[in-house]
């Protein structure tokens, strides 16, 4: 695919990139905390992404502090779109050379890695509660925890209702974890017992 092509090949979040093409949820790693940049020019040509963003206290020239809307998790940007189209942004156009696919081991016998795909139903749960810019929820930076076995659950009353966890314990407090393995982690800061319901 050309340069030319790559540049008016564009798409929306209701739009196929070609006729018949399948968009998957790509999670890309930029490098040099360039996320939000990359996102800016996603956004432009009208592909679907997602970067999850928190308020933090940062601290001014005088001295003071003031709450500012960052990137939740640095360095990482979640791309809805074909790998066809993704890998020739990153070959032609030089704004997109900092991303870079996050592999993973294959399950299958020919090849030792693939490029990581995260399925929508995941991505929709995940985005549900990453969108929460407060204290509702907590991004999480440790994945030592992710192998510990724990209930899943489904919240089934509240703001969170609908969404799909399992209940970990993080600071000897137990918490409803959205999870993508091997790539991020929220958690739900509170919710009550009675607003869960166990997935056998």
């Amino acid at each position: 695919m050309s340069l030319s092509i790559a540049k008016s090949h564009q798409h929306t979040a209701n739009q196929s990139i070609e006729e018949d093409s399948v968009l998957h949820w790509f999670p890309m790693r930029v490098t040099y905390n360039r996320e939000m940049k990359i996102k800016a020019l996603l956004d432009e040509l009208g592909v679907e992404c997602f970067l999850p963003m928190h308020y933090e206290l940062v601290e001014t020239k005088s001295g003071g502090k003031k709450r500012v809307l960052l990137p939740a998790i640095h360095n990482l940007v979640f791309v809805r779109s074909t790998q066809e189209y993704l890998t020739n942004l990153k070959m032609c156009r030089g704004d997109f050379a900092p991303m870079r696919y996050i592999m993973k081991r294959s399950l299958s016998t020919d090849a030792k890695s693939e490029i990581l795909q995260v399925p929508d139903v995941q991505m929709n749960n995940f985005m549900r509660v990453a969108s929460v810019q407060d204290d509702r929820v907590i991004f999480l930076d440790n994945n030592e925890f992710i192998k510990k076995v724990g209930q899943r659950v489904k919240v089934v009353d509240g703001f969170f209702s609908g969404v799909e966890g399992v209940i970990k314990r993080i600071n000897k407090n137990k918490k409803v974890v959205v999870q993508l393995d091997g790539v991020a982690a929220v958690a739900i800061a509170f919710v009550p017992a009675c607003q869960l319901s166990l997935i056998q």
